[in-house]
């Protein structure tokens, strides 16, 4: 067999050199790369709509030296594109993985990569998700794809719900019974995911069909709180099935093409930015997401933060954080969307649960309406439910990334995804240009990516675990490395809620 080249259960694959030192300036490759590996068969035609099935073997070498098709989304560029650019690659062959790996006669350890977009776009095709300073560090490195919006997610109450959590759990699959050959230890599986990836995670971490598939969990900008009740799914379902004109069954969502059924979830998710209210949206409106995972009581039992309070995923190596402005990257723009940040700030805070006196103690910590908005939307969503996590596990490691971004005049800051070209040690690739602005700090890139590695290697990022008597907290560009009880004013305004 070449040296190019390794053998799976489904048939052989060609892969390629990793660059020769993008990072360090060397002239020796990391390990070799395999691009759109298949870990299920494409979920068209009869496929659509149904759990991911068996990947059909193939004969000869199956070439896997270039990036794949992504799972269909929105081509439509936003105010935020220039920050976080997106690929969509068309074609049906989607359910696939990139492997990063230094060695394909190896034992390393195995971090899976679940990436975020809103659980509505997003890709391995990016640039920025490469793995190859991973490989460099002695771990294998896996991006998935899986099934994204109303083809992953929306559910009528028939058939099998949450198909894009199973496309995950069948990449994990895949990845125990063949990461051998690319030179990983199924023993040592690390799942990674930010934001919708993230969120997914802690859904993994309680779900019965992923147990003893992964060993670790890195969550960033997510936790256990993002899925919606059954009632919830249905109200999106039937307003996207009368978007489209169709019976809403899973049966009449699948009559529709790609296309329709985009631009119908993108009016979707319009409409309930606009309007997000509890008596519209139900459990949808706080989190502003109307694709998300489904407490089906099956395929994900219940609310993921109410299974790990019981125990779900206690065996488990847990490393969860959030970066210290997370929601300036959704408000950059509010003044020329028309939204007044006190009456933004008022309906959200009524979503989330908040009183007027818990909004008025917001705007009396902040400087500005805008800064009250950006620091309740970052609890809510992100600071709270990683702390909430962290307590309920027990032993996990807590981070904070506060390196304040100066793209957009200095207004990004420390936002929502500015800490992923760190962890991935890759402030050099075009696609973070947007959120990184000129000045990256390549001393914080090592420290974060350090940490990673050496959790992906043994389970400890390097500081103590998150405890209610000390509540240390890593973090990253701040003013010390670890701090203590971070905020607990804040905190308090949240012991009732979420």
């Amino acid at each position: 067999m070449a040296a190019d080249t390794v053998s799976t259960p489904s048939g052989q694959l060609r892969g390629e050199p990793t660059p020769y030192g993008p990072l360090l300036g060397e002239t020796t490759p990391y390990g070799m790369v395999f691009r759109a590996v298949p870990y299920a068969a494409p979920p068209v035609g009869p496929n659509r709509f149904q759990p991911p099935q068996p990947v059909p073997a193939w004969s000869g070498v199956r070439d896997a030296r270039s990036v794949g098709p992504t799972a269909p989304q929105s081509e439509e560029t936003t105010p935020l594109s220039d920050l976080l650019p997106n690929v969509v690659i068309a074609g049906d062959d989607y359910l696939h993985l990139n492997v990063w790996t230094p060695d394909v006669n190896g034992s390393a350890p195995v971090i899976v990569f679940v990436h975020g977009g809103a659980f509505t776009v997003g890709s391995n095709a990016l640039t920025g998700y490469d793995g190859t300073a991973f490989a460099r560090d002695g771990v294998v490195f896996v991006v998935i794809n899986y099934r994204l919006g109303a083809d992953g997610f929306a559910w009528y109450g028939d058939g099998v719900a949450n198909l894009g959590l199973l496309d995950q759990i069948a990449a994990l699959t895949w990845v125990r019974d063949t990461i051998t050959s690319f030179g990983g230890d199924p023993g040592r599986v690390t799942v990674m995911g930010e934001s919708a990836g993230a969120m997914s995670i802690g859904a993994l971490m309680t779900m019965p069909a992923a147990k003893g598939l992964f060993h670790r969990v890195i969550l960033e900008s997510g936790a256990g709180h993002h899925a919606i009740s059954p009632s919830a799914a249905l109200n999106v379902g039937r307003r996207l099935a009368k978007l489209l004109g169709v019976p809403a069954t899973r049966e009449g969502l699948a009559t529709a093409t790609s296309t329709d059924l985009i631009a119908a979830q993108s009016r979707i998710s319009a409409q309930l930015v606009k309007a997000p209210f509890r008596r519209i949206w139900g459990d949808v409106a706080p989190n502003l997401m109307p694709f998300e995972p489904v407490i089906d009581g099956e395929v994900l039992p219940e609310l993921p933060i109410r299974a790990i309070e019981a125990g779900a995923g206690a065996e488990l190596d847990v490393l969860v954080g959030y970066n210290a402005e997370e929601a300036r990257l959704f408000f950059l723009d509010l003044a020329d969307n028309g939204f007044v940040p006190r009456l933004t700030s008022y309906l959200l805070g009524r979503a989330f649960g908040l009183r007027r006196k818990d909004l008025a103690a917001y705007r009396g910590w902040s400087t500005t309406d805008h800064a009250a908005l950006v620091a309740m939307v970052t609890d809510a969503v992100y600071r709270i439910p990683a702390l909430r996590l962290a307590e309920a596990h027990g032993r996990a490691h807590v981070y904070r990334f506060a390196w304040a971004s100066p793209a957009r005049d200095g207004r990004l800051g420390a936002a929502h995804a500015t800490e992923l070209p760190y962890v991935f040690d890759n402030l050099d690739d075009p696609i973070w240009r947007g959120i990184l602005g000129s000045d990256p700090d390549q001393s914080v890139a090592t420290e974060m990516h350090s940490a990673w590695v050496a959790f992906a290697h043994n389970g400890d990022p390097g500081w103590p675990t998150y405890k209610p008597e000390s509540r240390i907290e890593r973090e990253f560009a701040g003013p010390q490395p670890l701090v203590e009880n971070h905020n607990p004013a804040v905190r308090a305004l949240w012991s009732n809620r979420r």
